[in-house]
């Protein structure tokens, strides 16, 4: 049977440091410039939730980080943290004070790098247009797209407060890519998550070579595992990668709405909308179902209209182009697609629709055929319809 494996011994018995530095490049050596240590906090507890300045276990720490050219061009910028036994240092060039079991490190990129799209439309009456003269210059050099480089003034590190009995190779996705294992012992090392999930988009500002310098504020709190498993699976990508960086803008953009209204909205009336929203998707799903059922059962198209049926449908095409282009919720959209989709059926149960594979249009391709019912030619509803 595999080894359970445990959690290094050290870090529940003894204080530990905090060492964070930050660096250009992500595989940091820069130990002995005092520049890049950004903050250093000493003597901190695993799972203390009680310490801190609001008796939370959380501690904070605001500077402001001078940028070179190479950043201010879209260079990349990393933070680089690491935590040991108190007493000892993360530098594995100071033998006396390095040892690997008492070191744990991770690190990440901090900017963000966005794309800015250049709308180079005019108007058709005066054909003049509203963009920047700036803007229609930069899309002659850079093209239609532009990759910038972004900022957001805070991140929280989070020590995840775990004493599950990991396996090795049996840490399910995406928590497997934050518990590191010792390659010697088996033990896990204790979990760094660096959390910007309340980070919302519109609070990132482009980099660019009017900033000199870029706010900071770094946050290190105890997280418990349940949070952090919900953080993690918020946090990670789409496995439907292969459509492109177009859905992932869009997704958090969705995203912030959600935040937004978690953060700004009264939770009495956010839980009353869940409710209503919930209660509507089931009625509308159970008029689908009626529906689908009705013109299943029916046998006859008396007192049916053909016209309205074809109507429906231009009617749903309308909309359903309409909140496309008014790039609406995703779950409207889908109510809409199913909608249409049912009223294109609708078709077949009104009218006989064939492939006509002799008459083909352009040479090529078979003619779609349509022709009234028996039941609809000999009722008086027909009758109507022509004269409507």
């Amino acid at each position: 049977s595999p080894r359970t494996c445990t959690l290094t011994i050290f870090w529940g018995e003894f204080p530990q440091d905090l060492y964070v530095y930050i660096s250009e490049h992500e595989h940091f050596t820069d130990f002995n410039v005092s520049s890049a240590l950004f903050w250093e906090k000493r003597d901190l507890v695993y799972g203390d939730w009680t310490s801190g300045e609001n008796s939370d276990g959380c501690y904070q720490h605001f500077g402001e980080l001078d940028i070179s050219q190479s950043v201010q061009r879209n260079g990349s910028i990393y933070v680089h943290v690491y935590f040991t036994k108190s007493g000892f240092h993360p530098d594995p060039r100071q033998k006396s004070l390095y040892r690997r079991l008492a070191t744990v490190h991770t690190s990440r990129m901090i900017n963000k790098y966005k794309r800015r799209r250049f709308q180079k439309t005019k108007n058709l009456l005066t054909g003049e247009t509203e963009a920047d003269p700036e803007m229609i210059k930069r899309a002659e050099d850079f093209g239609p797209v532009e990759v910038i480089s972004h900022w957001h003034p805070n991140l929280t590190i989070n020590m995840v407060d775990d004493h599950t009995p990991w396996v090795r190779g049996s840490v399910p996705p995406p928590l497997d890519q934050y518990v590191k294992f010792d390659a010697l012992s088996g033990d896990y090392f204790p979990i760094l998550y660096f959390n910007d999930y309340w980070n919302l988009q519109r609070d990132y500002f482009p980099i660019n070579e009017s900033l000199r310098r870029l706010p900071f504020r770094l946050s290190f709190c105890p997280l418990s595992l349940w949070r952090w498993q919900l953080y993690a699976a918020q946090s990670s990508r789409s496995p439907w990668n292969f459509l492109g960086e177009d859905l992932y803008e869009q997704s958090d953009e969705e995203q912030d709405s959600v935040k937004v209204a978690l953060l700004e909205t009264n939770p009495y009336l956010l839980a009353l909308t869940i409710i209503v929203s919930i209660v509507h998707s089931i009625f509308e799903f159970l008029a689908f179902k009626n529906d689908i059922q009705f013109w299943n059962s029916r046998q006859s198209l008396e007192g049916l209209s053909v016209r309205s049926v074809f109507f429906g449908v231009f009617q749903s095409l309308v909309v359903l182009l309409y909140i496309l282009d008014n790039e609406t919720n995703v779950v409207v959209q889908l109510s809409v697609f199913v909608g249409l989709l049912i009223d294109l059926w609708k078709i077949t149960k009104v009218m006989d629709v064939r492939l006509d594979r002799e008459n083909k249009v352009a040479g090529t391709f078979p003619r779609v055929s349509f022709t009234d019912k028996s039941t609809y030619v000999e009722s008086s509803t027909k009758v109507y319809d022509d004269v409507s």
